[in-house]
């Protein structure tokens, strides 16, 4: 299958033979992230420090916010095909490709810091094993912060799931369609650059959003309303490279490549100040004229967490493969 899917992605091996009229020392690193997003601050001082570090005629180029025109959701297609040297990818948008990426850590299982830093060793590892057979050499990982995930409303406050369930919610992976549509409340896949215009016109009264990030998608111009469902932890970004073309750089490339993953990892793989982070954002929404609502209560809270835990076991069961096994390997990393 996934020899299948490679080659057939022409569209996407067309566009990689576009964009390969670059010198061969100069590598390319899709970031499919905003160039607002903190992640991408620290993904470019990366940047940096590989270009800081390598003599000779090399350069690392970041094209940040989807660029290149390289969609997230094909990441296993175009990059082992050679579109880019190098690219930002995360597990929960793979899901299409290699179902069992997007069943190893399912956003919501995981509601806590501690629990969540037992857990990253085996994602880590998981990933490592699930890319490599896609030809795909993880080389690096960005952590994702501990994020409050709230959902921001167009016309009036919603604070409660039963009231939820008379709106129109955008989410952004197929585990919150699962989630939502088992407690009766009638969710759509929206991609974030589409949200912004989705809410203005209605067709989505609500958004699933963490507050932290709200302002880099100008959802306060949308939203006048806002309250606190769950905490999330995720799966960290993955700084891919094809394996065939890994294998062959030079080792001084290699070493400083590697050398500055490792910082970066150790800058972004840091939670203490997540939720003096959370209230800051939340104060400044307030201030652009976002209302926050009490939160959603501690029932419903339950309520999501033990859809979650179900939306987990069935997508697990339905990829098939490998997924129950990494399902279980995270269980066991966290102790349930």
């Amino acid at each position: 299958m996934k020899k299948l899917i490679q080659t057939l992605a022409l569209g996407v091996t067309a566009l990689g033979t576009s964009l390969s009229g670059v010198s061969a020392e100069e590598w390319r690193l899709n970031n499919f992230l905003p160039e607002t997003r903190p992640e991408t601050a620290e993904i470019e001082q990366f940047v940096k420090d590989v270009n800081a570090t390598v003599e000779g005629d090399f350069e690392l180029k970041l094209y940040s916010g989807g660029s290149l025109g390289l969609p997230n959701t094909d990441t296993l297609r175009f990059l082992p095909k050679g579109a880019v040297e190098m690219s930002l990818m995360w597990a929960n948008y793979l899901g299409r490709d290699a179902p069992a990426l997007s069943s190893v850590v399912v956003q919501g299982t995981i509601g806590s810091i501690d629990e969540f830093e037992k857990a990253i060793p085996a994602v880590q590892e998981i990933y490592e094993e699930e890319f490599t057979d896609w030809d795909v050499t993880s080389v690096g990982y960005v952590a994702i912060p501990m994020l409050s995930v709230s959902v921001f409303c167009r016309d009036e406050p919603v604070r409660t799931i039963e009231d939820l369930k008379s709106k129109k919610l955008r989410v952004w992976a197929r585990d919150q369609v699962e989630t939502f549509t088992r407690l009766g409340v009638a969710a759509q896949i929206i991609p974030q650059e589409e949200m912004y215009v989705a809410m203005k016109t209605g067709v989505v009264d609500c958004a699933l959003y963490p507050a932290l990030y709200a302002h880099t998608v100008s959802l306060q111009e949308v939203a006048s309303h806002a309250s606190f469902l769950y905490p999330m932890a995720s799966g960290p970004y993955v700084i891919g490279v094809a394996t065939e073309r890994w294998e062959e750089t030079d080792e001084a490339i290699k070493s400083a490549i590697t050398t500055a993953a490792d910082d970066l990892w150790n800058r972004t793989n840091q939670y203490e100040d997540d939720q003096a982070r959370e209230m800051e954002a939340r104060e400044k929404l307030a201030e652009q004229g976002v209302t926050w609502a009490e939160d959603f209560s501690d029932a419903d809270r339950e309520l999501f967490v033990s859809s979650v835990t179900e939306t987990w076991a069935m997508l697990a069961e339905e990829a098939g493969g490998n997924a129950p096994a990494y399902r279980e390997r995270v269980l066991k990393a966290l102790g349930r």
